[in-house]
């Protein structure tokens, strides 16, 4: 089969979007470029591990080797000079090779302590002031627990100063937030984006001085049979988990407190440990994983590209394409999931493509389901939580890659 040609224009209803694209269709992205989109669960897998299927832009995009995607474009940015992020092939594998020793379980196992700190630190930041106890105003969760937790874990793991407000700190979060952005303009997008290189830049030169524990000092140093990554390698690794590693995880806790929140038949169950569709699974595993498959925190990731045609799920797809996998769409597929569309953490069957497949999976996973295993109970444990806005009311985050909220104004209270 051929795929329809004229384009659905992407919104910001992600979901609409889904239903109205199909399985496999053209999408037309908010800077005017096109894409063929994949929603459907199989055919995201095949994508995932095909041999034919690159991320590398400059080697298989015609269109960025001929020109025609501008320099500034919102999605250049992830698609070029992002380390293993856009590799293909042998050199995908030597990059990941390189900096998988720093992501194993037994790694983010002693992270946890540190993790804690910083979850109970949030909670203390957003206590309820004297007020008989209660919030006075409502606030917004998002903004000052969801965001907090992963980006001081991911800063801190990597050895930036994350109390400094003077310091890289503030660059760096601003640059990545303006990636996932696809909304902004593309000189606030070009400002972030310098302002993000040069901090990392800065923090690579520290580590190099003043060697420490950090994962920076990590990669500068990590040695596999006498390969090393160069500096300029060393700069697009860090760059890639200070995105990765931070809006995916606030968009992960935000989709856990929004669905708990709106279906606060677990909020209880969860706490009592007593969710699980079987005795290996944990209440908060539970509720993360069927949350990873109703609301996954990854939307769509910039891009991927055939090397030659290929032909998925009976799509035939020319080389060079450019290919939008939509994570989302996987979780919703009625070809893998009863009652898709319903949040249900004690259904038996969650399986979700929240975090990739493949080669190219997340390789920051464990940490970000170690952070939300760390802070959900911390905070419903502690709070009770009551959304202020109605739930259909409440606007999607900016752009079309990630899938979370705008804002998550509560009002709370502390359990007795």
């Amino acid at each position: 089969m051929t795929i329809e040609t004229t384009p659905y224009v992407l919104t910001a209803d992600i979901y609409a979007d889904i239903k109205n694209v199909g399985p496999v269709g053209w999408v037309e992205m908010p800077d005017g470029l096109r894409a063929v989109m994949v929603t459907d669960y199989a055919a995201i897998k095949e994508i995932g591990t095909h041999p034919d299927v690159s991320r590398d832009a400059a080697a298989h995009w015609p269109d960025l080797r001929a020109g025609n995607v501008p320099a500034d474009s919102l999605v250049v940015p992830w698609v070029t000079n992002a380390g293993p992020f856009s590799a293909y092939g042998a050199e995908h594998r030597r990059l990941k090779k390189l900096m998988t020793p720093a992501f194993t379980q037994r790694q983010v196992d002693k992270l946890e302590p540190m993790i804690h700190e910083i979850v109970a630190g949030a909670l203390a930041e957003i206590a309820p002031g004297p007020h008989d106890g209660h919030q006075a105003e409502p606030m917004d969760l998002r903004a000052e627990f969801c965001f907090p937790v992963p980006i001081r874990t991911i800063g801190a793991v990597l050895g930036v100063d994350v109390d400094d407000e003077q310091d890289l700190f503030p660059v760096i979060r601003a640059g990545a937030d303006a990636l996932f952005d696809t909304n902004i303009s593309r000189e606030e997008l070009g400002a972030a984006f310098v302002g993000l290189l040069g901090a990392i830049d800065e923090l690579i030169a520290r580590k190099r001085a003043n060697p420490d524990g950090s994962l920076t000092s990590t990669l500068i140093q990590a040695n596999e049979d006498g390969d090393t990554y160069t500096a300029t390698e060393i700069a697009e690794v860090v760059r890639i988990l200070i995105v990765a590693g931070y809006e995916t995880t606030v968009n992960l806790l935000d989709q856990c407190i929004f669905l708990l929140l709106t279906h606060p038949q677990y909020v209880a169950a969860a706490l009592a440990e007593e969710l699980g569709s079987d005795a290996a699974e944990t209440a908060w595993g539970a509720i993360i994983d069927e949350a990873l498959r109703h609301s996954s925190p990854a939307n769509v990731v910039p891009m991927r590209f055939p090397v030659k045609d290929i032909v998925i799920a009976g799509f035939e797809i020319p080389a060079g394409t450019p290919l939008l996998v939509s994570f989302a769409g996987a979780g919703r597929d009625a070809k893998v999931h009863e009652a898709p569309d319903v949040f249900d953490p004690t259904r038996t069957k969650k399986d979700h493509l929240g975090f990739g497949y493949g080669p190219h999976r997340c390789p920051g996973a464990a940490m970000a389901i170690a952070e939300a295993k760390i802070a959900l109970p911390a905070l419903f444990s502690r709070y009770r939580l009551t959304l202020v806005e109605d739930p259909a009311e409440i606007p999607a985050n900016d752009g079309i890659i990630t899938n979370g909220h705008a804002r998550l104004l509560v009002t709370l209270e502390p359990n007795d």
